[in-house]
């Protein structure tokens, strides 16, 4: 599942998601949802989320 959908993702949630200094190599990085920073319903490019290690990037996949 993709991250492009606010409805979709949620604190305490498993997620990979690109920072934004891997967005020209598209390294992932899994972590777990702390907030939704993002308040659109959708993105395009992902939804923008805090992990609880503090990095902030945008949701690529949702792991379940």
């Amino acid at each position: 599942m993709n991250g492009q959908n606010r409805k979709d993702i949620y604190p305490g949630l498993l997620v990979e998601v690109i920072l934004k200094r891997d967005q020209r190599t598209g390294v992932l990085t899994e972590g777990v949802v702390k907030a939704i920073l993002t308040s659109a319903p959708f993105h395009s490019r992902g939804i923008k989320v805090k992990l609880e290690d503090g990095q902030v990037g945008r949701v690529a996949n949702i792991l379940e």
